[in-house]
Parts: C-alpha cells; structure tokens; sequence
C-alpha cells in the first residue's frame, strides 16, 4: 500500500520510499511526480529504476523527453520528463499515450501537469517538496 507520506533525508531513503512504493506496483502503472526544478524527482527515478533491477545509468530526459529501460524480470520502465512539452495536444503528437497505457509497464513521468488530461486512471501522483539540502516530503496526491 502506498503511503500518504514519506519522509527523506538521503537519496539511500529516497531509494527505500521507491522500492516500496514498487512493492505496491508489482504489475506496472504510471507515477507522476510533481515538484519544482531541483526538488528531486530525477532521484526518485534513478531510485526507481534501481529498485526494477535496472543497472544502467539512469539520467533525466530533458532534452530527448522518453528514455526506455528494458526491466530484467520483464517489462520496460519508462522515464519521461515534460518539461519541454507545452501541452496535452503536444504530448500526443510526441506519442507519449502510447507509453502511458503500455501494459506491465512502468512510467515515471516529471512535469505530469504539462499532459494531466492523458494521465491514465490509477495513475500514482506524488509530490516531491525541498525540506533542506538532503530532505524531501513525498506526498501522495488524491
């Protein structure tokens, strides 16, 4: 069960949130996390992926939007930033739908706001807030 709240005051506990918010996940879905720039929600996916398996190095797709993973006991993970897409309409025309509705997929998408109309039902929203230099709140969002 994915809690209301969590508390971090290490990337090693950002990395223990994300395994279990994973645990509660154990067939796909999509994550939209919200926060602002520097908050930490690349972290999150970087402790995400680590979580699925994944070795690789997992960097923030500003600039190319969609980075793929294939997860080692199968599936993809998906890591989409939306930063640089204006909008839903802008969104579709990236095909970003056909990532969010991939069965047995993981995504992990920053700067959800910019696409919130195509957020598939289920969808897990979480906000990631800057408490100090190493802290962060995450707070699932209803």
């Amino acid at each position: 069960m994915i809690k209301d709240l969590y508390t971090s005051q290490s990337p090693e506990d950002t990395g223990a949130i994300a395994a279990e918010i994973l645990r509660a996940m154990p067939d796909g879905g999509v994550i939209a996390l919200y926060g602002d720039l520097g908050a930490g929600k690349t972290v999150f996916a970087r402790a995400f992926a680590a979580a699925l398996g994944i070795t690789e190095p997992v960097s923030s797709p500003t600039y190319t939007i969609l980075q793929e993973y294939p997860v080692p006991d199968g599936g993809m993970f998906y890591h989409l930033d939306l930063y640089r897409i204006s909008d839903a309409r802008a969104g579709l025309a990236f095909g970003v739908d056909e990532y969010l509705n991939e069965p047995g997929a993981w995504i992990l998408a920053e700067w959800p706001e910019r696409i919130e109309t195509l957020l598939p039902p289920g969808t897990v929203r979480l906000q990631i807030r800057h408490l100090s230099e190493t802290g962060r709140e995450i707070t699932r969002l209803s």
